[in-house]
């Protein structure tokens, strides 16, 4: 099975993105990229699923369930351009996605038992961290992490990096069932990467390695629309191109009874950690807003 999934590779229209569980070979993550023309609308039944609307370049769209839940999102006009606002819809339920201006918008799922349910998540309440620092920096949109919004199973963040850096890195993993220590948890990445001055279209690179014998084994030139499927292993680093900023949102769930995130470092990598307070954070960051959205 490839677990690098070039983009146009893996859509299913209106999906140009259509990750299941099924189709990853695996027990709970999901992930759809649906495009919108102007005006246009999408319904989709939750099924065993809890889901995640995410704006990646839509603004003004309208969130509706067949329970009467209904919620306009500011949105963005970029993944570059500002941490977004997003809905929440629970399993069992009828969900009509509305694009009046049309656009890119992603749907992060995860099966899951309990029906919470649908809410708005307001932008301002994303909590957005800079992790890391010197060549390591990065920022981080918590927006549907553990202990940050409620969900079933599903854990989501996004991730920008500046050209030139490194993210997921130390490499680490979260594929066994250590209490504690670490979490058992499926992980999608899926990337957008801002094009050069000239409009060049940008790349990156991302790597796992295995944690086990015959585990999952990727080296990958990612590019917009990528998606790179994580079952197991060390994933990290993802590099961004010197001139290309990288984005990615990552979509987690597993089968804990906790809901969390516990992650080990490489242990040939760990002590890059211990650098970091000796270093400042890349100046570029946190991402500014852009007018007109992607750069």
């Amino acid at each position: 099975m490839s677990y690098h999934l070039p983009a146009g590779s893996a859509g299913n229209s209106p999906y140009v993105l259509d990750v299941s569980p099924k189709s990853a070979g695996w027990a709970y993550c999901a992930l759809r990229v649906l495009v919108l023309e102007r005006g246009d609308s999408h319904t989709f039944d939750t099924g065993d699923s809890e889901w995640l609307v995410v704006p990646l370049a839509a603004t003004g769209v309208t969130v509706a369930t067949d329970a009467g839940a209904e919620f306009e999102l500011q949105g963005r006009t970029g993944v570059f351009a500002a941490v977004t606002d997003f809905a929440y819809v629970p399993r069992d339920a009828r969900v009509t996605v509305t694009a009046p201006t049309g656009g890119r918008i992603a749907l992060a799922g995860a099966r899951c038992e309990r029906a919470l349910p649908a809410r708005h998540g307001p932008a301002p309440a994303v909590p957005v961290e800079l992790r890391g620092a010197g060549t390591c920096s990065r920022q981080v949109n918590n927006f549907a992490a553990a202990g940050v919004f409620d969900c079933d199973r599903l854990i989501a963040v996004e991730v920008l990096t500046p050209g030139g850096n490194w993210s997921s890195y130390p490499p680490h993993k979260h594929d066994e069932h250590l209490p504690g220590v670490e979490s058992e948890l499926e992980e999608i990445y899926y990337f957008e990467i801002a094009g050069g001055p000239t409009g060049t279209p940008g790349h990156g690179y991302h790597r796992v390695s295995p944690s086990r014998p015959g585990g999952t084994d990727v080296l990958a030139e990612v590019r917009t629309g990528d998606a790179v499927l994580i079952p197991d292993g060390w994933h990290g680093p993802s590099i961004a191109a010197p001139g290309h900023d990288m984005y990615y949102l990552n979509v987690m769930a597993g089968p804990g009874a906790e809901r969390e995130w516990l992650i080990r470092d490489h242990p040939d990598a760990a002590w890059i950690r211990d650098t970091w307070p000796d270093l400042d954070p890349d100046p570029r960051l946190p991402f500014p807003q852009h007018p007109g959205g992607d750069r």
